[in-house]
């Protein structure tokens, strides 16, 4: 059966331009051309090019956030406003995009279909105003850079009045992220670069290799805890432990060591704050386990790796950025600044000397 020729973008446009859905349904038939087709069509369609633009975006942001009330406070809008955005885009879709279950709202199978295809679109035109941006701007401009809560104050506290003073053109935003959250800021452009462990995962993103981050113990320094400034992991987990929480590399890190091991970890808290967990193991009431780009100098602990059958728990650090969006040449320039500081300060914590 023949298929209908879609319109030649680089021809005349066509008199009858065809809706979001024939443009959706027909692209995702072309391999490698169909974000850019899209792209051409809406902007083909000039007349109503920004009200086809605002739906993917609320569609995109009730598919992240899962509500019709979240997703209108991150687009500033109204709930019935956006409702009515969503429901056009059905409309013109012919199809349904969400389940409604209780107050949630879940991605139908088209939807899920057609979510990656908007944020193609989205993402290639957030990067041709990133381009058009980059050639006003020079060497001059806002980098927004995301990191974690322990790495902004042992590294980038340090680094960051040495960088303003050579760049004083550039204005360094900083975002409070953990590794697994920064992931959906670099694809959303939200920050230009991002100071993670390697996931290794996103074939979209670009990484300049850092020193290693060890997993450590800290404990008092009169409890007996392993050998020569190391622990293993099979003696540490009958312990109480104190540990970070999920979201922390670290901690994912010493789950997957117990797994490998068979033993069963002996947690006594887990938290998001790194110091909490410090000052409880300086009063004795366990044992925290860290990352070493964590402070420690302002307790009086035991310091000691982690390993497994004498090889050290460590990931490595990266700075990572989304290589479909243009980097701006100060953010580059930040970044082999950045690498090279690093590279001589880490790791920040090391083990103990007795």
């Amino acid at each position: 059966m023949m298929q209908r020729r879609l319109p030649d973008p680089a021809g005349p446009i066509p008199q009858e331009r065809p809706s979001i859905s024939t443009v959706f349904r027909q692209a995702i038939k072309l391999p490698g051309r169909g974000v850019k087709y899209i792209i051409v069509l809406f902007l083909m369609r000039f007349g109503d090019k920004r009200m086809d633009l605002k739906r993917l975006r609320t569609f995109v942001a009730v598919a992240d956030l899962g509500t019709v009330s979240k997703a209108a406070l991150r687009l500033r809008i109204s709930q019935s406003a956006l409702s009515r955005q969503i429901s056009d885009l059905e409309y013109e879709c012919g199809f349904k995009l969400f389940d409604r279950i209780g107050r949630r709202l879940f991605l139908t199978t088209r939807g899920e279909q057609l979510l990656g295809d908007c944020r193609g679109v989205l993402g290639q035109i957030g990067s041709l105003g990133e381009r058009i941006e980059l050639l006003k701007r020079g060497d001059s401009g806002v980098l927004k850079l995301a990191a974690p809560p322990q790495t902004i104050e042992s590294v980038l506290s340090g680094f960051l009045p040495r960088y303003a003073e050579r760049f004083p053109n550039v204005r360094v935003k900083l975002t409070e992220a953990l590794g697994m959250d920064q992931v959906p800021l670099l694809e959303r452009g939200e920050v230009h670069i991002g100071i993670r462990h390697d996931q290794g995962v996103n074939p979209w993103f670009e990484s300049l290799a850092l020193p290693s981050d060890d997993v450590l113990a800290a404990c008092l320094p009169s409890l007996p805890l392993g050998r020569a400034g190391m622990v293993d992991i099979v003696s540490l987990a009958s312990r109480p432990l104190l540990l970070l929480d999920s979201g922390y590399s670290v901690r994912r890190l010493f789950n997957a060591a117990c797994r490998v091991a068979d033993v069963e970890p002996n947690i006594l808290l887990e938290s998001r704050a790194p110091h909490t967990l410090l000052a409880l193991a300086e009063t004795g009431q366990g044992v925290a386990v860290i990352p070493s780009v964590l402070r420690t100098d302002r307790y009086r602990l035991k310091i000691a790796r982690v390993a497994h059958r004498r090889k050290p728990l460590r990931d490595r650090f990266v700075i990572q950025w989304d290589k479909r969006r243009p980097m701006p040449r100060y953010a580059q320039n930040f970044c082999a600044e950045l690498a090279a500081y690093m590279r001589k300060v880490l790791p920040i914590t090391r083990p103990s000397s007795k």
